[in-house]
């Protein structure tokens, strides 16, 4: 058995307003429609909820709880509205945010403090993996990811795009010299990735297509981890510019074969499940991402 909110309305309009007709006046209903109402809610209970005269509505025993109840219930319904209305206005709750450690560190964490400062109702927790999850298994909200996004059935928003370069310590340049040439990277040291294999293809043309294999003396399962390397005069690394763009700016890293690399980028995704609108929250976030990311976060 499952009561109807108008129901209870309509019940706690008759005691109100003291009569059927004056409570379907204020309704815009029927007297007789109202009187039905009723009926039919005491017939659903199996038991009466008001004694009728012709002068006066008296509630019995049961009348009186339910009024309560009824009060009660339709208070909570309308604090349940209002809060909702009020988080649709200013966003509040905890988000959930996935990605891999380098990119929490260099795109997420130096945005957190402004984004709070912007919602201050919000609350974030950041959870670093190496691997693709699954979302709700994992209960994130939320996800950010590089590259090419492989299909599911997430929803994507594109933030905003990051170039790839060859880099070097000075360091390692003043020891092993800085290369001139494609053909002279095969005299040095090179990082890459230990996995995917694509990661080391680097930004460089080849007959017969575009991107040239390399093959690392030193491999690590993270960019963060290379560009620690490349920082320790290790070697020659191709890294995106989201994690090297302030190394570059002070002079800690430099690029190389900057006139012959090819413009390539990498692409960064919000990605998210979505069914009907947007959580304001996540809302919130994945638009101040996209804002501030776009304003050269990414170091294009």
């Amino acid at each position: 058995m499952m009561l109807n909110v108008d129901t209870l309305i309509a019940f706690i309009t008759v005691i109100d307003a003291g009569s059927f007709s004056a409570a379907a006046e204020r309704l815009g209903q029927t007297p007789s429609g109202i009187s039905r109402t009723i009926s039919r809610l005491e017939s659903q209970l199996g038991m009466a909820l008001m004694t009728r005269t012709t002068r006066r509505l008296d509630l019995t025993e049961e009348g009186e709880w339910l009024l309560g109840r009824a009060r009660s219930i339709l208070s909570d319904l309308q604090d349940v509205e209002e809060r909702l209305a009020a988080r649709l206005a200013q966003p509040s709750g905890l988000v959930r945010v996935n990605a891999a450690t380098p990119v929490l560190d260099h795109l997420v964490a130096p945005l957190a403090a402004d984004f709070l400062d912007a919602y201050p109702l919000v609350r974030l927790e950041l959870v670093s993996g190496e691997t693709v999850i699954d979302l709700i298994e994992e209960r994130a909200d939320m996800a950010i990811r590089i590259g090419p996004l492989a299909d599911s059935t997430l929803n994507a928003r594109r933030l905003g795009t990051s170039r790839l370069r060859l880099l070097a310590s000075p360091g390692y340049l003043a020891r092993h010299g800085t290369p001139d040439g494609m053909d002279m990277l095969s005299r040095h040291r090179l990082l890459g990735f230990t996995v995917p294999t694509s990661l080391n293809i680097w930004p460089l043309p080849q007959e017969g297509g575009d991107g040239l294999p390399v093959q690392p003396a030193i491999a690590a399962s993270s960019g963060e981890t290379l560009r620690h390397l490349a920082l320790a005069n290790a070697g020659i690394v191709c890294l995106a510019d989201f994690l090297t763009h302030n190394d570059v700016s002070s002079g800690r890293l430099i690029p190389i074969l900057e006139a012959v690399t090819l413009p390539w980028t990498q692409p960064v995704w919000a990605v998210f499940y979505k069914q009907g609108a947007l959580a304001p929250r996540i809302a919130a976030l994945v638009d101040f991402l996209a804002q501030r990311l776009a304003c050269g976060i990414l170091g294009e």
